[in-house]
């Protein structure tokens, strides 16, 4: 019989703006995933010389993201020496993965208790920080796919283009995406996953980047941001739809899932939140780059044995809006139960840390909500996508 992994408190950071007048824009990273990180242990009265591994996601390591800032981070808060850290990188399910790891050692009996999460700081380590400017495909991957891979920008309009999904569609869902977030906002619906985070200037206790006022009107009259005359001349049948307004926010953030063996929550005197049903992680075409959560989808139902109909909670990572539409073409859920909080679009996306900020805002949702099942996916550079399905307990 396996050992069940459970989790038992999932939290974040609130969610900043990532560029120069964010609220997080003179923090240190370090410093930011340290007091998501203390605050996790501190609520649940934990002892963190028990905790047997700190699994970190991170996209850009380099700068201040370049000396293991899990393990700095776990330091910075002032716990045990000896427990370890390691850093992991699956571009942006980077934390979710480190979810899946932390509950895989503990299924396979290598931990008993695992903290797992991710930290981006998009403000003072850019986006693209850790290519240096460099061609990271190389010749042999340009020839396969020549004339050459593409950004995920330009996936994003392929994606639309091949889903037949037009800019007012994609629009409406942004605008959507805002409301939803602001309508929970509203409700205090984000206070129990959100731990304040301390600066220099203020205590940040809540999302930085939710937008109520947006409007389909005033999306309509952003211009596109990936149109140039070489990529129009490549793709002569895309139409151009892709705007700030309808693609994920640049953000600083961090985010920590508190996950055990189940045996060692009940000896703890801790409540299982969740346990972990099934995960998957897949590739798909490196082009089209954002379809992976389609076939991730499909192989983590099959390997639950559930059908998408069983799901009372989905996310899918809002990248750009033609993610979750397309993969919402194909499975045909309820539209009420896909990014019922808002996503990416309104809260965000700081890269690292933005699997297990999805994975925090199901569990609470499942939780106010009393659905039973959640599924979560996350499109990933490279044509690769993880997904994940819980069970509230």
């Amino acid at each position: 019989m396996r050992t069940e992994a459970v989790i038992v408190d999932a939290v974040r950071s609130p969610m900043a703006r990532g560029k120069a007048g964010g609220a997080f824009a003179n923090l240190h990273p370090v410093e930011m995933l340290a007091q998501v990180l203390q605050g996790l242990v501190h609520r649940n009265d934990l002892d963190p010389a028990l905790v047997d591994d700190v699994l970190i996601g991170c996209v850009s390591q380099v700068a201040e993201q370049s000396a293991l800032p899990g393990r700095n981070a776990w330091l910075a808060a002032g716990f045990p020496e000896h427990v370890p850290a390691a850093m992991i990188d699956r571009r942006c399910g980077s934390s979710q993965q480190a979810v899946h790891f932390a509950a895989q050692g503990i299924m396979a009996g290598a931990y008993d208790i695992v903290i797992a999460g991710g930290v981006e700081s998009m403000s003072r380590v850019p986006m693209g920080s850790s290519r240096g400017g460099a061609d990271g495909d190389g010749p042999s991957v340009r020839a396969r796919y020549a004339p050459g891979l593409v950004g995920q920008g330009i996936s994003a309009e392929l994606v639309a283009r091949k889903w037949g999904l037009g800019r007012q569609e994609l629009d409406a869902y942004s605008a959507m995406s805002h409301r939803r977030a602001a309508t929970v906002q509203g409700s205090g619906g984000f206070d129990a996953e959100i731990l304040p985070i301390r600066t220099e200037a203020a205590i940040v206790k809540a999302d930085q980047t939710i937008r109520p006022e947006t409007t389909v009107e005033g999306l309509a009259q952003l211009r596109p941001s990936f149109h140039t005359e070489a990529y129009a001349e490549r793709f002569p049948e895309i139409e151009w739809s892709i705007t700030p307004g309808n693609s994920s926010q640049i953000t600083d953030g961090a985010s920590a899932v508190l996950v055990m063996s189940e045996a060692m929550a009940r000896k703890l005197g801790l409540r299982p939140r969740a346990r972990f049903v099934s995960f998957d992680v897949r590739g798909d075409d490196p082009l089209l780059m954002l379809t992976a959560p389609i076939t991730a989808t499909r192989r983590t139902l099959q390997k639950a044995g559930l059908d998408a109909g069983d799901i009372d909670h989905f996310e899918v990572n809002e990248a750009f809006a033609p993610v979750p539409l397309a993969w919402q073409r194909e499975f045909k859920v309820d539209p009420e139960r896909l990014n019922p909080c808002g996503g990416a679009i309104a809260l965000g996306h700081p890269l690292g840390a933005s699997g297990a900020r999805l994975m925090t805002t199901m569990l609470h949702a499942l939780e106010r909500s009393g659905g039973r099942y959640g599924l979560q996916t996350m499109c990933e550079a490279g044509g690769m996508a993880n997904a994940t399905i819980i069970e509230r307990l």
